[in-house]
C-alpha cells in the first residue's frame, strides 16, 4: 500500500508493518542479537537464502523500518542506516572506490566532509579534486582515468550555492560514473533523489529528519539505476552478478558497512521514525521563516550581506525554484563585515542558541571560520565559502517574528 501513497502520508506510514498488540509506532528491538530454533535457520540467514536478523551491527528489526521509510521518501531503492551522516558518506566512498581512485567533489562542502575528503581518506590512497560546484565545464574537465563517483552537496552548507544537480548527473552519467549526493540541507521534502537524478543519496539523519536535536544518525539511499557491470568497477562483479540493480547496497552491506560497524543503534532508530512523520510540517515552517528572516536581514544597515538562495536577487534563486519548486531550505548565512562583531551578534542573542548543529526545532547559529571550520586555512575557507564575519543560522519552528525580533536586538546591540 505503502508504494501508493503521496510523500506526506509516506512520512507517516511508509515501511511500518503492525507492531506487537496493534501498536502504531515502530517497535524498539534493543537487542544485540537475535536466536534461531536450528542450526540450519541460522545458516539460511547467513547464506542469504532467508530473511531475517541476526547481529544488530549488521541489521535490526527497528533500523529496518526506518531503511524502509526513507528509501520511500526518496522515490524508491532501499537504504542503509548508520550511526551518523559522516559515517554514511564514508561507508559509501569506501564501498565504490578504492586505493588509486579518485573523487571529484563540489568545493562547497560541509567541514566534516571536506576534511575526510582531504586529509583521512587521502591516508588510504583515494584522493579529492575539488571544484566550484556551478562551473559544469569545469567538472566535465576534470574527470579522468582515475575519477570514480562526483559528489556535491543539494545546498552548500555553509555557503548556500545551489548546484545544477541533475545537468551535473548527466556529465557523471556520460563518462560512466555514478553521482553522489548529500541532501542534509534540503532534504527528500524539497526534491527526491528521482527528481534529482542522483544514483546515491547519503545524509545525516541527525538535522531536519530528526528535528529535535536528540539523536545522531546517517543514511545511504541507494535508487537502484546505476549500472556497476563496468570495466571502472571490477570490484562489483560478484555482487552485480546475484543482486544485479542493487549491487552498490549488496556490497556495502556485505562488506563495508559489515566491517566498519558504524551502525544505527535502535534506539535512535525508533527516535528517527518518529521524528521523520512531522518532517513535511516542519521543512514547511522552516522554509517560510527563513525566507522572512532572510529578507529582514537583507534590509538591516548593520548586515553586509545575506546568502539565501530564497532571496529573489540571489545567485541561486532561479534554478533553487526550478529544483525545488519554491522552497529554498531553512539554513542561511549573512555577515556583519567582521569577526568581532559577528561575535557580538552571537552573544547578543536570546532565542536562537549557539552550537554546532542544524534541522533543530530551535534557532541555531554558529561562526564557522572558529569553529567546525577552525582548522583550514584561508584558501581552505575560501572554498568552502567560509568568511571571518559569516554567521550561520538554522532557522528554526519557533513564531518567525519572535525568530526576527531576536535578530533584530542583537543587530542593535552593535
Amino acid at each position: 500500500m505503502t508504494q501508493t501513497l503521496r510523500f506526506d502520508s509516506l512520512l507517516v506510514h511508509g515501511g511500518l508493518e503492525a507492531g506487537p498488540a496493534g501498536a502504531t509506532s515502530v517497535p524498539i528491538v534493543q537487542s544485540s542479537s537475535f536466536a534461531y530454533e536450528t542450526a540450519e535457520g541460522l545458516e539460511d540467514v547467513f547464506r542469504g537464502r532467508a530473511v531475517g536478523s541476526v547481529y544488530t551491527r549488521i541489521g535490526n528489526p527497528t533500523t529496518e523500518a526506518l531503511e524502509k521509510r526513507l528509501a520511500l521518501l526518496e522515490g524508491g531503492g532501499t537504504a542503509i542506516a548508520t550511526a551518523s551522516g559522516m559515517a554514511a558518506i564514508t561507508t559509501a566512498v569506501l564501498t565504490i572506490l578504492r586505493s588509486g581512485d579518485e573523487i571529484l567533489s563540489s568545493s562547497s562542502l560541509f567541514g566534516g566532509t571536506f576534511s575526510l575528503f582531504r586529509d583521512t581518506l587521502s591516508n588510504y590512497g583515494i584522493t579529492a579534486t575539488f571544484v566550484d560546484p556551478l562551473d559544469l565545464d569545469g567538472f566535465r574537465n576534470a574527470i579522468n582515468e582515475r575519477t570514480r563517483l562526483l559528489f556535491v552537496e543539494t545546498i552548500g552548507n555553509p555557503k548556500l550555492d545551489v548546484p545544477d544537480v541533475p545537468a551535473l548527473a548527466r556529465i557523471a552519467h556520460e563518462a560512466g560514473l555514478p553521482i553522489m549526493v548529500d541532501s542534509t540541507v534540503s532534504t527528500p521534502y524539497l526534491a527526491t533523489g528521482a527528481a534529482l537524478e542522483a544514483d546515491i543519496l547519503a545524509y545525516s539523519t541527525s538535522k531536519y529528519i530528526n528535528g529535535t536535536g536528540t539523536t545522531i544518525g546517517g543514511v545511504i539511499v541507494d535508487r537502484g539505476v546505476f549500472d556497476w557491470n563496468s570495466p571502472k568497477f571490477p570490484h562489483f562483479e560478484q555482487f552485480h552478478k546475484k543482486y544485479r540493480a542493487f549491487a552498490f547496497t549488496a556490497r556495502a552491506r556485505k562488506l563495508v558497512h559489515k566491517d566498519v560497524g558504524a551502525c544505527a543503534a535502535p534506539f535512535n532508530s525508533y527516535l528517527l521514525t518518529e521524528g521523520v512523520q512531522t518532517l513535511a510540517l516542519r521543512m514547511e515552517r522552516h522554509c517560510s521563516s527563513a525566507v522572512a528572516l532572510a529578507r529582514f536581514l537583507k534590509d538591516h544597515p548593520k548586515v553586509a550581506w545575506v546568502s539565501y538562495p530564497g532571496l529573489e536577487d540571489s545567485p541561486h534563486h532561479e534554478i533553487a525554484t526550478k529544483l525545488y519548486g519554491g522552497r529554498y531550505g531553512g539554513l542561511l548565512a549573512f555577515g556583519t563585515g567582521d569577526k568581532a562583531s559577528a561575535f557580538k551578534v552571537i552573544n547578543g542573542l536570546k532565542l536562537a542558541k549557539n552550537l554546532a548543529n542544524i534541522g533543530d526545532a530551535k534557532t541555531l547559529v554558529i561562526h564557522p571560520a572558529s569553529t567546525i571550520c577552525a582548522d583550514y586555512n584561508g584558501e581552505e575557507k575560501a572554498l568552502m565559502g567560509v568568511t571571518e564575519d559569516l554567521i550561520r543560522v538554522s532557522v528554526g519552528i519557533e513564531d518567525s517574528l519572535d525568530i526576527i525580533d531576536d535578530f533584530k536586538q542583537a543587530l542593535d546591540g552593535i
